[in-house]
């Protein structure tokens, strides 16, 4: 253990890491079965990974690894995530504002909207609450509703999808 912290005094962007936080670490690791390794990311690319060893008379972790930035490749950006196919014959119904989207007027009442429900234009839909006031949001098109995109409860942001509705249903 003492060695292991020795070597995090020598890595640059982790000298503030202090033996006792490694001693924490190795124990939390000894510990906790599901648990398989702990990283630290320091400054400038470097890392300490601390990884649990199967060997019964072995230290419960092995010395911490460095890599030098210059070495490392940089990772493979990640996919974009797929976008939801949608229908292109649906409309939507964005929010307005940002708040938090409610189904209904209060706990426990109908929906105002609800996938199957039919809308027309100038009928409230949900509600956003912003700033302690209850904004209702009306439709502006008519049509049955196919997918409710927000769950009850939850913050919405300008202009997110709330409803997509189909015109011809």
């Amino acid at each position: 253990m003492q060695e292991l912290a020795g070597l995090l005094q020598q890595l640059p962007g982790i000298k503030s890491i202090e033996f006792r936080d490694v001693k924490k670490l190795a124990e939390l690791l000894r510990q906790s079965p599901e648990i398989g390794s702990i990283e630290v990311k320091g400054w400038f690319g470097s890392r300490v990974v601390i990884t649990r060893t199967n060997n019964a008379a072995g230290p419960a972790a092995t010395a911490p690894v460095y890599q030098d930035p210059a070495a490392v490749p940089a990772p493979a950006p990640a996919p974009p995530p797929e976008a939801p196919v949608v229908a292109p014959h649906l409309k939507e119904i964005k929010s307005p504002m940002v708040g938090t989207f409610y189904q209904a007027p209060e706990a426990g009442a109908e929906p105002y909207a609800r996938v199957g429900g039919r809308v027309s234009p100038g009928a409230t839909v949900c509600i956003v609450e912003a700033m302690k006031i209850m904004n209702e949001i009306e439709s502006e098109i008519a049509g049955v509703v196919k997918e409710v995109c927000v769950e009850d409860g939850q913050p919405v942001e300008y202009g997110q999808v709330l409803f997509r509705v189909d015109p011809n249903g």
